[in-house]
């Protein structure tokens, strides 16, 4: 039991208070999917890594489920014993950083140390999160700039010889990120925009290709090593359904009426990179940018028989 109290098991599986954001109870349920469905969306950087897994075709995309289902699991074991400590709402509201979860395991504990100490968990953990982040968007940038869509691709493109990694995009990827974070310093509000835009440009990112997969008939997955049958379908419709519903939610305001800090400003930010990629493509991507190669299903298809065929020589070979 914590040192501050214990709630009820109703409060934490039943009670649902929308009267301090302002909006009407059931968009309100919504705009609080927002911290979840942000933990959740990085799932797809695990692509950005299938250059250096073996067999990518199978396991990157066991890692993206298993991923999601991990998370969804820590994420309840972590979250419903905050609920039954939890302080009085108010009171976690009125903490001038905004980060109130200190305050939880401060009182949760009886003492700053040993809310200290469970903050040193959390921060553990931020810490590994954040190496991955920084390999993942490394290695999207090294991507990216080695087909030359984006500018300096020359420089970012380059691998080190002595360590075997794109260096120089790592070291400018760790720039960015310590320049984003220096920006909490200054503005919650213009951090959370980015934090915000990310997830909006992740999530587009994903409901393309997959709605252009749903018209096409999903004939380019039919061979695919990671099949998931019919629930493939449902699964696609349901992204494509979710996805622009979320993108609107990121955008939204937390609490009305709006304030010039409690302002989302990730639309904002959404329509700027959005149009900087636009004339970036209009200046240098249309005449230069070809991308990688994506074999055609004929293509596919002849590989897969030349592997059956290489197999049955192999064996043919041991045989004998």
């Amino acid at each position: 039991m914590g040192k501050g109290g214990r709630r009820s098991a109703a409060y934490v599986f039943t009670e649902f208070d929308a009267t301090r954001a302002g909006w009407q109870p059931g968009w309100a349920f919504f705009v609080g999917l927002l911290q979840s469905a942000y933990t959740l969306t990085g799932y797809g950087m695990v692509a950005a890594m299938c250059e250096e897994v073996q067999n990518p075709e199978r396991e990157v995309p066991k890692a993206m489920v298993l991923s999601v289902a991990a998370a969804g699991v820590t994420g309840i074991v972590y979250l419903i014993p905050i609920l039954f400590v939890l302080p009085d709402v108010d009171t976690l509201l009125a903490i001038p950083t905004g980060q109130p979860i200190g305050y939880i395991f401060m009182t949760a504990t009886g003492s700053a140390g040993g809310g200290f100490a469970l903050l040193c968990l959390i921060v553990g953990i931020q810490f590994f999160a954040g190496v991955g982040s920084l390999t993942a968007t490394s290695r999207c940038l090294y991507a990216f700039s080695r087909d030359g869509a984006v500018p300096g691709s020359r420089i970012w493109a380059k691998i080190n010889k002595r360590y075997d990694v794109p260096l120089n995009a790592l070291l400018f990827s760790t720039l960015i990120q310590g320049l984003l974070g220096i920006i909490y310093l200054g503005s919650s509000a213009a951090f959370n925009a980015f934090t915000g835009v990310a997830t909006i440009c992740l999530s587009a990112s994903y409901a393309l290709p997959i709605l252009i997969l749903l018209i096409s008939g999903r004939h380019l997955v039919a061979n695919a090593h990671f099949r998931l049958g019919k629930f493939g379908y449902a699964i696609n419709i349901i992204t494509v359904l979710w996805i622009p519903l979320a993108i609107i939610l990121f955008t939204m305001p937390t609490v009305i009426p709006v304030t010039p800090s409690s302002m989302n400003y990730a639309s904002v930010l959404f329509v700027f990179f959005g149009g900087v990629s636009v004339l970036w493509y209009v200046i240098n991507g249309r005449k230069h940018f070809t991308g990688p190669h994506v074999p055609t299903l004929d293509e596919f298809g002849k590989k897969q028989i030349l592997n059956i065929a290489t197999v049955g020589d192999e064996l043919t070979d041991q045989s004998r």
